[in-house]
C-alpha cells in the first residue's frame, strides 16, 4: 500500500481523532499555542514598528536587532530556555521561543508599511491640521495595512509550523502525534502528523489572506485600494498664498 496509503488509513481511523491523545485535542492545543504566541508578538512588535515608522527614526536598528533573532535556530533558543529557571514554568519556554521567532516579520513589515506610506497623502493630511495620533490612525495605518497583514500572516504560518517543537519538552499540539510516531517507530503516524501540520499552515494562510481583503479599510471605503481615497477634497486642501498685483 505504501506509506502514503497507510498514513491515509491512520487519518481515517476514528479512534485516532478522539481522546486526550486524539487529533482534535492536539489540534486545539496547537491552535491555542499559536494564538497566544501571535497575540504576544503583535502586542510587542506593532506599537514599536508603528511609532518608529511614523517618526522615521531608529527603525533600521530595531529591524536589524529583531532580524538577528532569525540567525539563531528556534530549537536552540528553546533548549537554552528549558535549561534556565524558566524550564520549570510549563509552556513558557516554548511560548517565548516562538514569540522571538514571530516578532521579526511583524516588526519589519509594519515599520516598512508605515514609514513608506504615500508621502503626498501624509503631507496633505498634516496640512489639514491632523495631530500625530490622527495621522497614524486615519492615514498611515490604513495605507500600511496590506504590509502589516502580510507580516502577521507570515508570522502566523511560521508559528503554526514551528509550534511542533512544543512536543519535545512534553508540551501539547500536533507535534505530539509526530513524536509519538517516532517513539513507536510508526512511520504512517509520523507522516499523518506532518500532513496535519502542513494542512493547518495552509488553512491559516488562506484565512489571513481573506481577512486582509475583508478588513482592508481602504477597500471598505472605496471598493478598491487607492491612496487617492485619503487625499483631501480640493476645497479642503491647503492653499498656497496668492500674490496680488496692483
Amino acid at each position: 500500500m505504501g506509506v502514503v496509503g497507510e498514513a491515509w488509513d491512520w487519518l481515517a481511523t476514528g479512534s485516532h481523532w478522539s481522546g486526550t491523545d486524539g487529533v482534535w485535542h492536539r489540534l486545539s492545543q496547537h491552535l491555542f499555542l499559536t494564538f497566544v504566541c501571535l497575540a504576544i508578538s503583535c502586542a510587542v512588535a506593532l506599537p514599536v514598528a508603528v511609532v518608529l515608522g511614523h517618526l522615521g527614526k531608529g527603525g533600521a536598528i530595531a529591524v536589524n536587532i529583531s532580524n538577528a533573532g532569525r540567525a539563531v535556530p528556534t530549537f536552540a533558543v528553546l533548549v537554552l530556555l528549558l535549561l534556565s529557571p524558566l524550564g520549570t514554568h510549563g509552556q513558557w519556554p516554548t511560548i517565548i521561543a516562538l514569540v522571538l521567532f514571530a516578532i521579526p516579520p511583524v516588526l519589519t513589515n509594519a515599520y516598512v508599511g508605515v514609514s513608506e506610506a504615500d508621502r503626498e497623502v501624509v503631507e496633505a493630511a498634516r496640512g489639514m491640521g491632523m495631530t500625530s495620533g490622527q495621522l497614524i490612525r486615519r492615514v498611515e495605518l490604513p495605507l500600511a495595512f496590506p504590509l502589516i497583514m502580510t507580516g502577521v500572516r507570515t508570522a502566523a504560518v511560521q508559528v503554526v509550523a514551528t509550534a511542533t517543537l512544543a512536543a519535545l519538552p512534553g508540551g501539547g499540539g500536533l507535534g505530539r502525534i509526530i513524536t509519538a510516531g517516532f517513539r513507536l517507530t510508526d512511520t504512517p503516524q509520523v507522516v499523518a502528523g506532518a500532513v496535519l501540520v502542513a494542512a493547518l499552515a495552509l488553512l491559516v494562510e488562506g484565512i489571513f489572506v481573506l481577512l486582509g481583503l475583508v478588513l482592508d479599510p481602504m477597500r471598505r471605503r472605496t471598493g478598491h485600494r487607492s491612496p487617492a481615497a485619503f487625499r483631501p477634497p480640493a476645497d479642503q486642501a491647503p492653499k498656497s498664498p496668492v500674490l496680488k498685483t496692483r
